[in-house]
């Protein structure tokens, strides 16, 4: 990467709206990513907690990247590819605990929700 290519976050924020406009991909993203935050918190305590509880958080990692991938097969546009394995995981956890959110907050997915309503062709 050069020092002028935007980071991580930036180049997701860039086209977030874009990939998340389907409805089942806006649903899958709101049930999983705090499953997400769930299993992240499990992995950090895992020093602490009982390792049932640390093999949960790995579980729930799992479910929500599989789930979150699958959602995303609806999309018309797709994410841009992973450039390897640590992109992969910086592009998931910032989406996870930043980007997703921040979606969220900023009204980005109840618009997507809404327009997603009226982007399907009605029988």
């Amino acid at each position: 990467m050069s020092a002028n290519e935007p980071g991580v976050l930036e180049r997701q924020w860039a086209v977030y709206g874009d990939v998340h406009r389907d409805r089942l991909n806006l649903a899958l993203h709101a049930a999983t990513v705090p499953l997400f935050w769930l299993g992240t918190c499990a992995l950090a305590l895992a020093p602490v907690i009982p390792t049932g509880w640390a093999m949960a958080g790995v579980a729930a990692l799992l479910v929500a990247l599989a789930a979150q991938g699958r959602g995303h097969r609806g999309e018309a546009r797709a994410p841009a590819p992973f450039r390897g394995r640590g992109e992969l995981l910086a592009r998931f956890l910032a989406e996870q605990w930043i980007t997703f959110p921040r979606y969220v907050l900023s009204g980005g997915f109840a618009r997507a929700w809404r327009e997603a309503a009226t982007d399907r062709p009605r029988p």
